[in-house]
């Protein structure tokens, strides 16, 4: 196998190419492969250490097989994970018409800091934990975060006060701010660049899961609360953030446990599975990662247009989300009752479901991701649902 170092701008660039030797190519000379080309290339480099020259046989049939595996052992995984991240958020929502700003005694102008403070936790933290989501174990660090923040969700249940449960909500940012970041990167990992749009829009779809099933549990616990009065063990508000946290913390336990940091060392393939996964994704260009610093990329991402116009994309797509924090209480102004707030929002998630899934595989069907998905935001833009409400 033949590593080629290429220097542009006086950075190490390294790709891989199926010869039977395991030299340099620098200015027409053979080298040997040094420890530094060890530490700048992609860790991809070590699943074919001790293959040299050997062929990877990928028919497409083979492929077929290996990504219905990856997806078997994957989606799961990270559809289950990112429908909790959805529901731990809304809990607020629901809290929030379930007893909780009464019990700690919060003005409005209270409960609009608990909402804003997740995000300035998230993104205090959202640099930080994206170069650890490089310099640890993907899997082990994503799970560690998914446990952290069940926890933080727990808490919610403890606080008798606005300066606990800010706190709390401060912390909750901190560790869901590794979740879509380390998301994408296990999608780029496992994916080539044709199958990651509906695969992306399959394990975001599962926001919408959250809502629907998040609704349904607030709905049940509220009115049970009501069923048994004072005699309910606890408020109906608590029992919510002590249901949904130590599920959570559950579900990142078994995250740590079965969520392979790469396809090298993947519990459920053999090793010449392996290779064919690693050969799988070469066509993306990008490798599997690397988890030394290098500053010239992160110049040329500065430099590079596209980051901003996918930050300022990002930015103004992400503002409606914050009415997610004061939906049930948009839905009682409305003049409906709390419980009844509670099953009103669900319809929504189906919807999400089904349209992000369909705008995905039109994506990915059309070779046109930005059709569709421009496609989607306009319709949400313009929805004139809310002008025949009551």
């Amino acid at each position: 196998m033949d590593i080629e170092k290429n220097h542009d701008d006086g950075s190490p660039e390294l790709s891989l190419k199926k010869q039977p030797s395991l030299q340099l190519a620098t200015n027409g000379s053979n080298e040997e492969y040094t420890e530094r080309d060890r530490k700048d290339g992609d860790e991809a480099l070590k699943a074919f250490e001790g293959h040299e020259g050997e062929e990877i046989l990928l028919t497409p049939e083979i492929e077929r097989k290996l990504l219905r595996k990856i997806d078997l052992n994957i989606m799961p995984m990270l559809c289950t994970v990112y429908a909790l991240n959805y529901l731990d958020k809304v809990t607020l929502s629901y809290s929030s018409i379930m007893g909780l700003q009464k019990a700690l005694h919060l003005t409005s102008d209270n409960y609009q800091w608990l909402g804003s403070m997740f995000y300035i936790g998230y993104l205090f933290w959202e640099f930080p934990t994206g170069r650890l989501l490089q310099r640890f174990p993907l899997g082990k660090w994503s799970g560690i975060n998914i446990v952290l923040w069940g926890v933080a969700v727990a808490c919610m249940a403890a606080t008798r006060n606005f300066t606990d449960a800010v706190a709390v909500r401060f912390f909750m940012g901190v560790f869901e701010a590794a979740v879509t970041p380390g998301f994408a990167l296990f999608t780029s990992q496992w994916y080539t660049r044709q199958e990651q749009g509906l695969r992306v829009a399959i394990w975001f779809s599962f926001n919408g899961v959250a809502q629907i099933v998040g609704g349904a549990l607030a709905y049940g616990i509220s009115t049970s609360v009501e069923k048994y009065g004072n005699s309910a063990v606890l408020p109906a508000w608590k029992i919510i953030f002590v249901v949904t946290g130590p599920v959570t913390i559950a579900v990142g336990a078994l995250f740590i446990w079965l969520m392979p940091d790469n396809p090298m060392n993947a519990w459920f393939l053999t090793p010449e599975e392996k290779l064919q996964a690693v050969e799988r994704i070469r066509r993306n260009q990008q490798g599997v990662g690397n988890k030394r610093w290098k500053g010239y990329q992160f110049k040329e991402a500065l430099m590079d247009p596209m980051t901003w116009l996918l930050f300022l994309f990002m930015a103004i797509a992400n503002i409606p989300n914050g009415l997610g924090t004061f939906f049930s209480q948009l839905i009682v102004s409305f003049g409906f009752t709390p419980d009844q707030s509670l099953l009103y929002g669900t319809p929504g998630g189906g919807v999400e479901v089904i349209f992000l899934i369909l705008f995905g595989w039109l994506g990915a069907r059309y070779d046109n991701r930005l059709l569709f998905g421009a496609s989607g935001i306009l319709t949400a833009s313009n929805n004139p649902i809310p002008l025949f409400l009551p």
